[in-house]
């Protein structure tokens, strides 16, 4: 399987206060770590190298993940530095631990789709990127991908349309070559490359049957929880 990098170094100001003291990864869910959920759920999918992408407090998550051995993976931690680089930024900045193409995973997301089937769509589409989807007409977040016949031809997190059924999961493929045109330390956002590579046709899309669950906001977190002490 493709090594993953795991998008851990935002602020997570929807859930200040808590997380002006922790970051957003520790924050406890069923008892543990939320990093800890979701590092033992990609071992389970077959995943076994990881790198965290930290920014603020990032030697926190650092110190409670350690080098991975206790979840059965081999993970590794790229820092933003000074400033912020955001989504895209960091993956930049983490190329030299990721190699030519890897997952990416949002820090708040628990997904239990099947990694491997994701791969391989990857592979057989031919395309730089690979965005993974859900049907979710509006249901968990507001909708933001058009997807028809199998391909995404639209992209927009800002400017809505009606015929959006679709939403970005939460996990993707990449290729390095993709982030290249990101200059080195400077802050830029994932949305935008996704945007780009649909324009020029070269973002394929593998649809995920399960409901994506995050913490990005209390409600998400409450409904992750409740799913994983059922």
């Amino acid at each position: 399987m493709l090594p993953l990098a795991i998008l851990a170094g935002g602020l997570a100001t929807r859930l200040h206060p808590v997380t002006k003291k922790i970051p957003k990864s520790l924050l406890e869910v069923a008892g543990k770590p939320f990093v800890f959920h979701q590092l033992r759920l990609l071992q389970r999918r077959g995943i076994d190298d990881v790198v965290l992408c930290v920014g603020y407090l990032g030697e926190m998550i650092e110190e409670r993940v350690g080098n991975g051995e206790s979840f059965g993976l081999h993970v590794r931690y790229s820092y933003d530095g000074p400033r912020l680089l955001g989504t895209a930024g960091a993956l930049k900045q983490a190329l030299p631990l990721l190699g030519c193409a890897f997952f990416v995973l949002y820090g708040d997301s628990y997904l239990t789709c099947d990694y491997n089937a994701v791969q391989t769509t990857y592979e057989k589409s031919g395309k730089s990127a690979l965005m993974t989807i859900y049907r979710n007409q509006g249901l968990y977040d507001s909708s933001n991908v058009v997807f028809e016949q199998g391909s995404i031809i639209y992209y927009d997190k800002k400017n809505k349309r009606p015929d959006m059924l679709y939403i970005d999961y939460g996990l993707g493929i990449l290729q390095s070559g993709v982030l290249e045109i990101i200059p080195d330390g400077e802050s830029a956002d994932l949305a935008d490359i996704y945007r780009e590579l649909v324009l020029t046709g070269m973002l394929a899309g593998y649809e995920a049957p399960e409901r994506f669950y995050e913490i990005g906001s209390s409600s998400g977190l409450a409904e992750l929880e409740a799913m994983l002490l059922y």
